[in-house]
Parts: structure tokens; C-alpha cells; sequence
């Protein structure tokens, strides 16, 4: 694999020292795990090689795998999401907390001045907020499986469009190269779906970031009379 490589990957995250499942791809392990929603879709995830989509000493074991292998790695946290970092557990007045509408309650997570955290004790008029990342200092542990590597033009901009709309199957989407554009023919089943337009623009800057030539994205969306 190498840089701009568009592959399908089932993995599994798991924290080395707890053994936690914290995220998986796979309908089985989630049930197993206790971390099974219906409303997701469990399958083979995108990933752009390169793209920053996981982190970086994930994409470079990636790139020594060949499609159908299986592989697990191991990350510490220096290459995962850093060691925690005692400055970034602040206690603040709890009136404060209040005046921003929010109730504390321990293991919540909480957003103050664009920063994400999770309270961590609550007392005496003081609440503890931690900022560090959630998995900070732990160990990290990814079974990880190569399914596909996606080489077909069309095929790329279809798994781009599922990325963003999981629950429209991405064969119903025509694609067409032009010169500079492509057009993408919008089915009718995702005429109304929640936040369509800013998901179409999502999908646009997708393209745009990875097709080296184009120019414009064009959206149809063709309403026949009954």
C-alpha cells in the first residue's frame, strides 16, 4: 500500500492494559463487547492512505499489508494519542460549569471555550475537568484486515459517497468522469435525507481533495412524473 490508496479495512480497538473493545467494524464483536447500535452500519471501513483519517503509525503498518492480509498492532501511547498530561486536568468553579447550562455529573462529557473534556469529580463548589484525549496514555491494540483495495475511478467516488451516506447503497449512484467534472446522480431515496446538502458538499470536497484534474463536482437530482 501507498500513499493514496483506497482500501476497505475491518478492525477492531482495543485497550491494551483493560482489554476494552472500544471500536470495531464487525456486527459480532460489538454485540459481544456490549457496544452494538442497530442504527450503525457494521462493515469494511474507507480508508485513504495518507489522508490523516487514522493515525499516522496505523496508516504505516497499513502500507506494509497486502490486500487479504490480517494483522494485529500493537500502538504505545507515543504513537497513538500521547501520554496524559496533568496540566490538562483543570478544577473549575462549579457555578461557572452551571452558567453554561450544563448540569455536572461525573464521567460527562462537556465542551468549555472549544475544548472538549470529561468531568471527573464534582464537590465543595468545584468541578474537575479532564481534557486530556479519552485513550491518552493507554496502549493501543488494532486487529486490523485488508478487504479490498478499490483501483476503479468510479468505484473510489462511490466509497466516498458511502463513507458520508452509509444507509443510500453507493451502487445507486451514477458517477461520470468529464473532462475536469464529475457528476453524480443522486438516487431518489436520498433525496431527503437529514442534512443532504451538507453532505453533498462533504462529498464534493472529497473528491476535489482526491482526483488530481478535477475542477467541479455537479450533483442531479432527476424527479420523474408519476
Amino acid at each position: 500500500m501507498e500513499d493514496g490508496d483506497f482500501v476497505l479495512v475491518d478492525y477492531t480497538l482495543k485497550v491494551k492494559e483493560t482489554g476494552q473493545v472500544i471500536d470495531t467494524t464487525l456486527e459480532e464483536v460489538a454485540k459481544e463487547a456490549g457496544l452494538y447500535r442497530p442504527e450503525k452500519v457494521y462493515e469494511p471501513r474507507l480508508i485513504v492512505i495518507g489522508a490523516g483519517w487514522v493515525l499516522k503509525a496505523l496508516e504505516e503498518r497499513l502500507k506494509e499489508m497486502d490486500v487479504g492480509e490480517q494483522k494485529t498492532v500493537e500502538l504505545p501511547p507515543e504513537q497513538a494519542y500521547g501520554p496524559r498530561d496533568p496540566s490538562k486536568v483543570v478544577m473549575m468553579p462549579a457555578r461557572r460549569i452551571s452558567q453554561m447550562g450544563i448540569r455536572p455529573r461525573i464521567g460527562q462529557r462537556v465542551e468549555i471555550n472549544g475544548r472538549v473534556g470529561v468531568i471527573r469529580a464534582v464537590g465543595s463548589g468545584r468541578v474537575q475537568v479532564d481534557f486530556n484525549h479519552p485513550l491518552a496514555g493507554k496502549t493501543l491494540i488494532y486487529e486490523v484486515a485488508v478487504r479490498e483495495k478499490i483501483e476503479d475511478p468510479v468505484g473510489k467516488v462511490r466509497a466516498l459517497i458511502h463513507r458520508r451516506l452509509p444507509l443510500v447503497p453507493a451502487e445507486k449512484f451514477d458517477v461520470e468522469f468529464g473532462e475536469k467534472e464529475v457528476v453524480i446522480k443522486v438516487p431518489e431515496e436520498a433525496f431527503y435525507v437529514e442534512g443532504i446538502q451538507v453532505i453533498k458538499r462533504g462529498i464534493a470536497s472529497d473528491v476535489l481533495r482526491f482526483f488530481e484534474g478535477v475542477e467541479a463536482v455537479r450533483f442531479v437530482e432527476e424527479f420523474k412524473k408519476a
